[in-house]
């Protein structure tokens, strides 16, 4: 009989810290790491790259399907890498733009049944850490240990202004912290599988927490579940 690889989800909203979260986690277990958002963000480049409408479900639903992605995994000495097409990514699917319109079309429902058989692949042994918006409500729902990490819109905002001040000069914070309470409302909003913790989730706020302390916290939880 085989046997299913267990699986963290580690969900939440935007700059809540769970991406950098779930990376730690995933090298401290020897798990892989799905990065479902990337998904997303690299639809949406592609979709801009061959100029399709953000809001055209059936082409988009089309190139989700056929999408030219490769993820390199880390090493001892560099960090993963994502190709689209064959071109390095990394940087650019982090921009603000491109998380933008990774949040238009993640709320249509043909791009996220398109997407979904491509992340179950990713659950292999000896087990998986996925984060994203929707990974133990609708992708893992079976997942045996759920995490919804969350922080305030001002801080999520001071986060991101730290991260791109000294790449972009035009960003600022009053911007960013829009930019986050719209995509807040659209994530949580949209008919198709919306922001929310599962049922079962463990809620999280990292608002005065380090990425060190919501690690510690969520291994302290992975000792006494004995996965």
């Amino acid at each position: 009989m085989n046997q299913v690889a267990p699986v963290i989800t580690i969900d939440g909203p935007s700059g809540s810290g769970k991406g950098t979260v779930a990376g730690l986690l995933s090298s401290r277990l020897g798990w892989h790491f799905l990065d479902s958002g990337a998904l997303y963000r690299l639809l949406a480049l592609a979709a801009m790259n061959h100029s399709i409408d953000l809001g055209n479900e059936e082409r988009l639903r089309v190139l989700a399907s056929h999408l030219d992605v490769c993820f390199i995994p880390a090493s001892p000495d560099r960090s993963q890498r994502i190709l689209l097409e064959g071109e390095d990514v990394t940087q650019l699917i982090r921009s603000e733009y491109v998380g933008a319109g990774a949040s238009k079309v993640a709320s249509l429902a043909g791009v996220r049944k398109a997407l979904l058989q491509r992340q179950h692949d990713f659950r292999c042994l000896p087990g998986l850490v996925a984060d994203g918006r929707d990974m133990g409500t609708v992708v893992f729902p079976d997942a045996p240990l759920k995490f919804f990490l969350t922080a305030s819109a001002e801080e999520r905002a001071r986060r991101r202004y730290l991260q791109l001040k000294d790449t972009d000069p035009d960003v600022t914070f009053d911007n960013l912290l829009e930019d986050i309470r719209k995509r807040d409302e659209r994530d949580t909003q949209r008919v198709v599988a919306p922001l929310k913790p599962a049922a079962d989730a463990i809620q999280l706020d990292s608002t005065v927490l380090s990425i060190e302390q919501v690690l510690d916290r969520i291994l302290e939880v992975f000792a006494l579940r004995k996965l």
